[in-house]
């Protein structure tokens, strides 16, 4: 049985995350995240699950997240799983964006998942080249490349990706955004929302693919990186992040992103230390 590695690599001047799955066959919750995920299949078939759509999903197919698109995947077969994927923040993909068409909007794609040769080989180019850590004209090239490859072809406007919630499944989402660090149970989430718990789980599951439980979870993960990042112990991370403890965490954290708190801490903490030291 193959064993399965995990590479990531923060490429500081395109500022994006590239992560790299090998022999994988862990399933992956559904789930969310705050930023794109440009991704491609090297092998392996998975049935992925997006926005309450399911897709077949095997090698050469291309995989395009928007913000906040729900989205989860299981293995089909004894088949590993191996994936490239670039993580790309609303604020960089926004500067892209103005850089490529001239106007500072988000972006957004027409489908999730693509087959084109074409862009795959170019994102396959781009990502050796972050995993490499080669530097230059060469590599931002290839990304504005890309993505005017991806926007042209599959572009519309992110809002029309985006879907549209009843205003009491906003306040819900409101409510965990804000009281997220502290114990919450469902029944203060109907009380703000004014929703019943039934018609709550019913509504909010429908309008954004996920349960509130899930949601909820996310947010933690979210902010749980913006701490680890910082050089946050795992264990400060998980207290400071609403987890009961650190066992359900860790958990949590590697079935959503992949690796382990420890892991992710270490490569993007010691990221910010060498760039300090740098600029000392």
């Amino acid at each position: 049985m193959r064993k399965e590695t995990k590479t990531v690599v923060y490429d500081g001047e395109l500022r994006l995350e590239a992560y790299r799955f090998e022999g994988r066959k862990q399933p992956f919750p559904n789930h969310f995240h705050e930023y794109y995920v440009l991704g491609f299949v090297e092998g392996g078939r998975r049935v992925l699950s997006c926005k309450n759509r399911e897709y077949i999903i095997e090698k050469g197919d291309i995989i395009l997240f928007h913000p906040g698109d729900n989205h989860g995947c299981v293995q089909i077969d004894e088949e590993s799983f191996d994936y490239r994927g670039f993580h790309i923040s609303k604020e960089t993909m926004a500067e892209l964006a103005e850089e490529i068409t001239g106007r500072r909007e988000l972006p957004g794609f027409s489908q999730n998942v693509i087959r084109d040769e074409e862009a795959a080989g170019y994102m396959g180019f781009l990502h050796q080249m972050v995993m490499e850590k080669r530097g230059g004209l060469l590599k931002e090239e290839a990304l504005l490349l890309v993505l005017s490859m991806l926007m042209e072809k599959y572009g519309r406007p992110f809002k029309i990706c985006v879907p549209r919630c009843p205003e009491e499944i906003e306040k819900a989402c409101a409510y965990m955004e804000e009281h997220f660090a502290e114990r919450i149970y469902l029944e203060q989430i109907c009380r703000y929302a004014g929703l019943s718990k039934s018609t709550l789980l019913r509504a909010f599951t429908k309008a954004k693919g996920i349960t509130p439980y899930r949601y909820l979870e996310t947010i933690r993960i979210n902010e749980a990186k913006k701490l680890l990042k910082k050089g946050v112990a795992p264990s400060a991370a998980a207290v400071e992040t609403g987890f009961s403890d650190q066992s359900h965490f860790t958990n949590s954290f590697n079935s959503i992103i992949g690796l382990s708190p420890g892991m992710y801490r270490q490569i993007f903490f010691q990221k910010n230390k060498d760039e300090k030291n740098n600029e000392a």
